[in-house]
């Protein structure tokens, strides 16, 4: 019960931040756009350094050891959710554009922003090997889901080659994983440790801190910039959500409390289910709205799965310690 009551408190305070977002853009307080200069800092400055701090503080030889389990395990919920998804969405619409939104959402949740700052607040203990864990998902966000989902195919403008898909690992993000982990491996082979007294490990620091507050108004911004009676009134997306926040995750659990003779690691069980719970991602609005095309459908999937993620992730989780830990 601790852990529900801690998650519910901590899902009140990022829809409290959610809904600052909303109610600014509605005041006219900030313009709609915001959210696109929130978001270049978030993914330029917030996120790497959270990153990167995280791993110079954490990323061990010892961690190596557990990390390829991590990737493992990411790459096999991927391979067995894409097909399953597709064939989930098929049955939920027949039209293609659409499928494709659902396909995505139900595939990748919002593990970035809002994953990092849940798993952030209630297991830090476990921040790094979730960023471990969420590589693999990352991976094929910039093969296949933004290129092949997101994007327009090559009939329509902007469509996306293999190579431009490659160049995109080349981000912030992974930059400052890579050379947190270096950093990381070769402090604690010398058995030092950062200075958090540092100037250089402050700015990292409060960079850091910054990620989740700043992810939680772009959600509210992002949304605001739609009608919610044209969000509101698919039913596809009542159903996508159901999948995305009770489904998916119900079935993580299931699976774990029949694997507890084997002695899955814990590190393993929470991360999983950690992005198992959370709510459809925004890349299904920001990336086919830059070009130009329509949605509402993903606006919605976003306002409702955010919504109803206060109540399921707190559910959730105190399934996750009462019957699987």
């Amino acid at each position: 019960m601790k852990l529900f009551t801690s998650t519910l408190e901590q899902m009140i305070f990022l829809f409290a931040l959610i809904l600052i977002g909303y109610l600014v853009v509605k005041l006219g307080v900030v313009p709609k756009n915001a959210s696109g200069i929130l978001a270049k800092m978030e993914n330029n400055i917030f996120i790497p350094a959270l990153v990167l701090g995280t791993f110079l503080k954490n990323f061990t030889v010892d961690t190596l050891q557990s990390a390829w389990k991590l990737l493992l395990v990411g790459f096999a919920i991927i391979l067995v959710s894409i097909p399953i998804t597709k064939l989930i969405c098929k049955c939920v619409t027949k039209d293609d554009y659409i499928q494709k939104i659902y396909t995505y959402g139900l595939v990748f949740s919002n593990f970035g922003f809002m994953g990092n700052a849940v798993v952030m607040s209630l297991f830090p203990n476990y921040f790094t090997d979730y960023l471990i864990f969420t590589l693999p998902f990352w991976t094929v966000i910039y093969l296949v889901g933004v290129p092949r989902w997101l994007i327009p195919n090559e009939n329509e403008k902007g469509s996306s080659s293999i190579k431009d898909s490659l160049k995109s690992f080349l981000n912030p993000m992974f930059v400052s994983m890579l050379v947190g982990m270096i950093l990381g491996i070769v402090l604690s082979s010398l058995d030092l440790t950062p200075d958090a007294a540092n100037p250089l490990m402050k700015v990292i620091t409060v960079a850091g801190d910054c990620m989740s507050p700043i992810a939680m108004l772009i959600t509210g911004i992002t949304i605001a910039g739609y009608p919610f009676k044209k969000m509101l009134l698919n039913p596809g997306i009542y159903v996508v959500t159901a999948f995305r926040l009770l489904v998916y995750p119900a079935i993580a659990l299931l699976v774990f409390f029949f694997l507890k003779p084997l002695a899955i690691p814990e590190y393993i069980v929470v991360c999983t289910v950690c992005l198992m719970a959370m709510p459809l991602g925004l890349n299904t609005i920001v990336v086919p709205s830059a070009y130009g095309k329509d949605t509402s459908v993903a606006a919605g999937m976003a306002l409702v799965s955010h919504l109803l993620s206060i109540g399921t992730i707190p559910l959730i989780f105190m399934l996750l310690q009462n019957f699987v830990l």
